[in-house]
């Protein structure tokens, strides 16, 4: 019997074996590569298409979320409102979301239904029909969403960020504008969805307790359909990054509060530093008792928050501060965050702070593992970026072996002032 009067040993978490359990593999007939993952206690899954319709691949601002959007605002057979009373009926969840280089659609549903939906998740992929009324209701909608956030500083900062460090042209950079909107037209829906949805590269990813005849009803499904995985052709994009590295930018005149961005280029996941720079972000402004909080929110009290981190592209990334200040703070908030930078070039971190950063990112990482859903989104990010479970044991070496003196070495290398971009806007 457990004896509740002695209390149970810590154990820290850079001592715990985590494993990254795989998924299973099977291809359809037409050769789409099928990732699942099948586990949990609870009659749920996940069934998530991957589509190469990201806007890396648009020809025109906005058409790539837009046309992610509409997909299941309606069909030849069924208006939006039907399509929302089916998956209702069942109880199902339905999402859809575009990124830089793919575009996403997640169903979530009881694994018992399975079979009675995949013939509406059929007909969106296939059939999506693009209806005037529903592209001009999305417009109005994204064109006051677009002048409601146009006020706020922290929007303005984050658009014009990624526009400084990658150039407005390349896909990172690029941000949308109330003329971009009205420039959408049904035929250019049509024919972006058509190439790179109906007859786009997809992956499919599915996690949670997947029926006995999965591997056969997602077959029958959508083996036939016309994918092809050899469309998508190499797009290649030259970063053209601002010249002056310092702005400051007045939004609202009579604001109280300014938006800060700090950043730099940096490489993917497949630099060999890239594990190392995570743990280095951690100490520096990557959770909540980082160098960068414990400075400017707990001592200075300049910020609700601040934090630093390295953004997760395919293609390249970027290193970032962001925090929002008080507008009389902005600069006194940018010096200590050079000040924080500084001590980490010339000062070695702790042994106590280092364990902790440790414990607190495997930690984190445990706490990611906790569930088939977490279990399949961390493989669909590493298949996406090219790398394998061998980077996942890597990376948790790194974590539990790196030193101060190399983190030192790492800040001297990566943290420099004169590497960053400034942006202030109040």
């Amino acid at each position: 019997m457990l004896n509740r009067t002695t209390a149970p040993p810590i154990a820290d978490a850079v001592d715990f074996k985590l494993e990254l359990k795989p998924p299973s593999l099977f291809t359809l007939d037409n050769g789409v590569p099928v990732y699942t993952f099948n586990a949990g206690p609870q009659e749920v899954l996940q069934l998530e298409f991957v589509f190469y319709a990201g806007n890396w691949y648009e020809e025109q601002n906005v058409l790539a979320a837009s046309t992610n959007f509409l997909l299941k605002n309606g069909t030849s057979k069924k208006s939006a409102y039907e399509i929302n009373e089916d998956l209702e009926f069942y109880g199902a969840y339905f999402n859809r979301h575009c990124y830089n280089e793919t575009a996403t659609i997640t169903l979530h549903c009881l694994n018992k239904y399975l079979a009675d939906l995949m013939p509406l998740i059929t007909e969106v992929i296939t059939d999506a029909a693009f209806p005037e009324e529903e592209i001009a209701t999305y417009k109005q909608n994204q064109k006051q969403r677009l002048q409601v956030n146009l006020q706020k500083c922290d929007f303005i900062a984050n658009r014009l960020i990624d526009e400084h460090l990658f150039g407005f042209h390349h896909p990172y950079g690029r941000y949308s504008k109330m003329e971009d909107y009205d420039a959408i037209e049904r035929e250019q829906l049509r024919k972006f969805y058509e190439r790179f949805y109906t007859h786009g590269k997809c992956i499919i990813f599915a996690a949670g307790k997947l029926p006995a005849d999965f591997d056969q009803l997602l077959n029958m499904h959508f083996g036939k359909l016309p994918f092809d995985q050899n469309s998508v052709q190499e797009v290649k994009y030259n970063i053209k990054p601002a010249e002056e590295k310092k702005y400051n930018i007045v939004n609202d005149s009579n604001g109280v509060q300014g938006a800060i961005r700090i950043g730099r280029p940096f490489f993917n996941r497949k630099h060999p530093d890239f594990p190392k720079a995570q743990v280095l972000n951690n100490i520096f402004g990557g959770y909540f008792g980082s160098r960068l909080m414990s400075n400017i929110r707990e001592d200075k009290g300049y910020t609700y928050g601040i934090h630093s981190y390295i953004q997760n592209h395919l293609q390249l990334s970027a290193w970032m501060i962001s925090t929002e200040a008080g507008r009389d703070v902005c600069e006194a908030t940018i010096k200590e965050v050079y000040h924080e930078m500084q001590r980490l070039r010339e000062e070695p971190v702790t042994e106590e702070e280092l364990h902790l950063v440790k414990n607190y990112m495997i930690g984190t990482i445990l706490g990611d593992l906790d569930g088939p859903f977490q279990v399949i989104a961390r493989w669909k990010n590493y298949i996406l970026n090219g790398l394998d479970s061998e980077y996942f044991y890597n990376s948790m070496n790194v974590i539990r072996n790196i030193t101060a003196p190399e983190i030192q070495e790492l800040a001297q290398q990566y943290l420099n002032p004169e590497s960053f971009y400034e942006l202030v806007v109040v």
